[in-house]
C-alpha cells in the first residue's frame, strides 16, 4: 500500500476503524514484466522525459529540507549576499505527491520525502534539484530589482507550484503573501496586555539585524546575530503555539538541562499598519544536536560508556522533576529529538509547546483521549460516529473545542494555558504517570543506542534505525536498567507498527516476507480490526476512569509506576555498581 496523506486516515490514525476497505485487486504481476503503460504516459514518450536535474552552475535558490509530508519544502534565496539573508520563511509548496502520476513520482524520488525530511538526506533526491530548477526559471522571469522584491514580501509568504511538469518552464507558479498570518502575529504591547505589564520579556531586535544560515527543521532554524550562532524559534501557522512556549520559557525557573531563557524577542514591521509583530525569539544554539544522532553516532564510535548513558538519564529526570515541581507545568513532548548536547557534554531538554507524541511515544491513557480527540475532528468518517466521540470529550474536558478551534493566540482561551486535550483531563498524578512511561522509552533508546524505540515508522526516517525495538533488549542494557525501564512503562500495549510498518514508501504486513503479498485492501483490513480494538479498549478506560473519580475511588497512577523521584533514585543508586563507574 502506497504511503500517502490518504493512508494517514485509512491505515495510521483511528478512522481507519470507520473506513471502507479498498477494491480488491488481482494477483501482482512478475517484477520481470513491466506494466502496459500507454504511449501519452510513456517515459519512452520524449514529452515525458525530464530534460536534465543538474543543478545550475549559479542557483538562485537552496532547498534545506522539507516537511508536511514533502509537500512543503524551506528554500533559501542565493540570489541575495549572504550577510543580507533574512528568516522570512519564504516556503514553497508542491501538490500533494500522491496526486501525480506514478511514473513522474518515480523519476522524482517524491515519495521519500514524506518521511525524510533533513536537508542534508534531500539533497541529492531528484525532486528537490527539479524544485530548485524551477525556482530558478521562475525567479529570472521576476521584476528586478530582486532583492527589493523578496523584502517586500509578507513573513510566511509561501511559494506555490501548482503542477509539477516535467518541463520546469512549464510550471505554473502563485506567490500567496502571508497577511493573514500577519494578523495572526502579535506586538509586545499586545502581549503585555495578555500576561501583565510586569511580565518581564527579552529584548527585542529588529528582523534585519538576524541574518539567516540555514533551515534546521519546520520551526527552528539556525542565524546569525553580532557574529554569534543563534537558533531563532518561528511558526508559519498555528501561532498560538510560539506564544504559548514563549510564556512557558520565560516562567520556567532556570535549570542547567532546560533550555535556556530566549535571548531576543524578534519583532518585524507588518505589511500594513504600523504593527511591530514578535514573529519568533532566539535561544541558545547547541551544536552537537540532539540525542537522536548524537547517541548512534557516539555508540558506532565507540564514545559512550554506560556511565553516559547513566548520566545524561540522571540530568533528564532530574529536568523532568523541576519543571513539575519549580515551574508546574507537564511536559508531554519526551522524546530524543527535543534533547540536545551541551557544550559540556550534558543534555538539555527543548520544545516547550506542549502538543504531544505521537502515539507510538505517547502513554496509552494519552492514547485513550488522543484517539477520541482523532475521531471526533475528522470531517471524513460518518458525522453520527463523529458525534459519539464529541459527547464523550464533551463529558471528559467541557471546553476541549475552544482549545482546538483557532489558530490565533489571542482568540484561544485561555492564553496562558495549554492546548493540549489528552493532557488536560488528566489529573497532576496521572500527567506525571505518563511523563515516566516516555521517560522509560526514553531510557529505552538511551541504554540501547538507538534514535528511537521502533523502526520505519510512517512519518520519519531516521539515520540510524534500530535493529530491536521496544519492549525487546540487547547485552547494552544491563538487567537493573531493563527491571526500571519495565516499571516505567507498565501498561504498554501492543503497536499498529507489530503488524504493519513502513518498507521504503509503503506499507507492509511484518507477517510477509514478500510485500508484494501487502495488498492494500489487506493492510487496510489488517488496521480497521486492530483499531477497532484499540478504540473499543480505549473507550472502557475511559469509561472505567469516569465512574471511579464520581466514586472518589478512581487509582490516579492507574498502572502503577514510580514517580518521577523514585525513578531518580533509582538511577543514582546503579552510580555505587561498578558496572556504571567507567
Amino acid at each position: 500500500m502506497d504511503l500517502s496523506q490518504d493512508s494517514i486516515h485509512t491505515v495510521i490514525h483511528p478512522t481507519a476503524a470507520f473506513c471502507a476497505l479498498a477494491a480488491s485487486q488481482p494477483p501482482s504481476m512478475s517484477p520481470t514484466t513491466p506494466p502496459s503503460v500507454p504511449w501519452c504516459h510513456s517515459t519512452l514518450n520524449p514529452k515525458n522525459r525530464i530534460e536534465s536535474l543538474t543543478l545550475p552552475l549559479e542557483p538562485l535558490w537552496r532547498i534545506d529540507g522539507c516537511t508536511a509530508l514533502g509537500t512543503q519544502f524551506f528554500a533559501c534565496p542565493l540570489f541575495l549576499p549572504r550577510h543580507a539573508i533574512r528568516p522570512y520563511r519564504i516556503d514553497v509548496f508542491i501538490p500533494e505527491p500522491a496526486t501525480l502520476p506514478r511514473h513522474l513520482r518515480v523519476l522524482l524520488d517524491m515519495d521519500a520525502t514524506f518521511y525524510t525530511h533533513d536537508g542534508r538526506r534531500i539533497a541529492p533526491l531528484a525532486i528537490t534539484r527539479h524544485i530548485v530548477r524551477i525556482l530558478d526559471h521562475w525567479t529570472r522571469s521576476l521584476p528586478r530589482p530582486l532583492d527589493r522584491f523578496y523584502h517586500g514580501l509578507p513573513f510566511g509568504s509561501r511559494i506555490v507550484v501548482l503542477n509539477m511538469p516535467h518541463d520546469v518552464k512549464k510550471a505554473r507558479i502563485k506567490l500567496f503573501p502571508a497577511h493573514a498570518l500577519e494578523r495572526q502575529l502579535l506586538s509586545i504591547s499586545s502581549l503585555r496586555r495578555l500576561w501583565g505589564q510586569d511580565v518581564e520579556l527579552p529584548p527585542t531586535l529588529d528582523f534585519h539585524q538576524v541574518t539567516y544560515v540555514s533551515q534546521l527543521h519546520d520551526s527552528v532554524c539556525l542565524v546569525h546575530v553580532n557574529g554569534s550562532s543563534l537558533v531563532l524559534k518561528t511558526l508559519t501557522s498555528h501561532t498560538k503555539y510560539l506564544y504559548h512556549e514563549l510564556r512557558n520559557l520565560i516562567s520556567i525557573p532556570p535549570h542547567r538541562h532546560v533550555i535556556a531563557r530566549p535571548m531576543h524577542l524578534i519583532i518585524k514591521r507588518c505589511s500594513f499598519g504600523s504593527k511591530e509583530a514578535v514573529i519568533g525569539y532566539t535561544l541558545q544554539f547547541h551544536s552537537h544536536g540532539s540525542l537522536d544522532r548524537v547517541i548512534p553516532f557516539f555508540q558506532l564510535h565507540s564514545r559512550l560508556s554506560l556511565c553516559d548513558k547513566l548520566n545524561w538519564s540522571c540530568q533528564l529526570v532530574s529536568a523532568l522533576q523541576h519543571l513539575r515541581r519549580k515551574a508546574t507545568i507537564f511536559y508531554p513532548d519526551l522524546r530524543l529529538e527535543n534533547i540536545v548536547l551541551s557544550e559540556a557534554g550534558h543534555v538539555v531538554m527543548v520544545d516547550f509547546e506542549q502538543r504531544g507524541v505521537w502515539c507510538e511515544f505517547a502513554a496509552p491513557e494519552v492514547n485513550a483521549i488522543e484517539y477520541m480527540r482523532l475521531l471526533a475532528v475528522d470531517d471524513k468518517i460518518d458525522p453520527l460516529i463523529r458525534q459519539r466521540y464529541v459527547r464523550l470529550l464533551d463529558t471528559t474536558l467541557p471546553q476541549w473545542e475552544t482549545m482546538v478551534e483557532n489558530e490565533n493566540y489571542a482568540t484561544s482561551p485561555p492564553p496562558s494555558d495549554n492546548y493540549n486535550v489528552p493532557w488536560s483531563c488528566l489529573s497532576s498524578v496521572e500527567q506525571e504517570a505518563s511523563e515516566v512511561y516516555m521517560l522509560g522509552r526514553i531510557l529505552w533508546c538511551i541504554f540501547e543506542a538507538t534514535s528511537a524505540p521502533q523502526h520505519s515508522t510512517p512519518w520519519i526516517s531516521y539515520l540510524w534505525e534500530p535493529v530491536v525495538e521496544f519492549p525487546k533488549y540487547t547485552a547494552m542494557t544491563p538487567a537493573p536498567v531493563r527491571t526500571l525501564i519495565d516499571h516505567c512503562t507498565r501498561g504498554a500495549r501492543p503497536g499498529l507498527s507489530d503488524l504493519i510498518v513502513r518498507q521504503g514508501s509503503k506499507l507492509v504486513l511484518r507477517r510477509f516476507e514478500n510485500p508484494d503479498a501487502s495488498t492494500p485492501r489487506l493492510v487496510q483490513s489488517t488496521a480497521r480490526d486492530w483499531w477497532a480494538t484499540e478504540i473499543e479498549q480505549s473507550e472502557r478506560w475511559l469509561q472505567a476512569r469516569s465512574q471511579g473519580m464520581a466514586n472518589g475511588n478512581w487509582n490516579h497512577n492507574y498502572y502503577n509506576r514510580p514517580s518521577l523521584r523514585q525513578v531518580y533514585n533509582a538511577l543514582e543508586d546503579m552510580r555505587l555498581d561498578p558496572l556504571f563507574q567507567t
